[in-house]
């Protein structure tokens, strides 16, 4: 059976970004919170903000099971996460992913990351603030990952759920940082439409299915 996980390029890939992301962990950039969303962007330009490795094959299995036609990343970075997502899309043979990225050099490094590995027809990466680039994409979308900007991550959220298909799943990274209280109070709230879950990797996956359009 297919596995592009597995591949040699995209293999090769993900084990040298993520040797590169560890090196990061000592010359971490403190940033202001009052700083906008593209300072911040700008000044962490050289950092990978990775998700882990145990992440990324929830995130490809969750893809392989769903099948979504498409799949919307808010934060691509060097494109760590997107390899995971890209490499699923690649084995069910159908579905795309609308990366999101403020940070041009972010882009042009996930871009020829992707590439290299032999999965980049399979993603585009919309550059600036995707509460305005996501704007025009139409749905329907079947499955969100939410790992930019936390402060941002509710608000993604929201713009997205009217295109957002019956049973879309959506997971959210980082769910122990003490900025994710207000997206995690919202998906967990029942009144607006989720059926979610926790999930034990590095740092907390939040997995929640988007029942609100279901009919029955």
């Amino acid at each position: 059976m297919t596995n592009t996980l597995h591949s040699p390029g995209v293999r090769e890939a993900l084990e040298r970004m993520f040797a590169a992301a560890e090196l990061d962990e000592s010359i971490r950039k403190p940033v202001s919170e009052s700083a906008s969303a593209q300072e911040r962007a700008d000044l962490l330009e050289d950092l990978y903000l990775p998700i882990s490795p145990e992440g990324g094959n929830l995130l490809y299995s969750l893809v392989r099971a769903a099948r979504p036609d498409t799949i919307v990343e808010f934060g691509t970075s060097f494109g760590i996460s997107t390899m995971y997502l890209a490499a699923a899309v690649a084995d069910n043979g159908t579905g795309h992913v609308y990366g999101t990225e403020m940070n041009a050099a972010k882009i042009a490094h996930a871009r020829a990351n992707l590439d290299g590995a032999g999965v980049g027809e399979n993603v585009t990466i919309l550059e600036g603030d995707a509460l305005e680039t996501l704007t025009e994409l139409p749905g329907p979308i079947g499955l969100v990952l939410l790992d930019g900007w936390k402060n941002l991550c509710l608000p993604v959220l929201r713009q997205l759920e009217s295109r957002l298909e019956p049973g879309a799943l959506v997971v959210a990274d980082d769910i122990t940082f003490p900025t994710m209280a207000d997206y995690l109070a919202y998906v967990r709230d029942p009144a607006n439409g989720y059926v979610t879950v926790a999930f034990p990797v590095e740092d907390g996956m939040e997995i929640s299915c988007w029942t609100a359009g279901s009919v029955g």
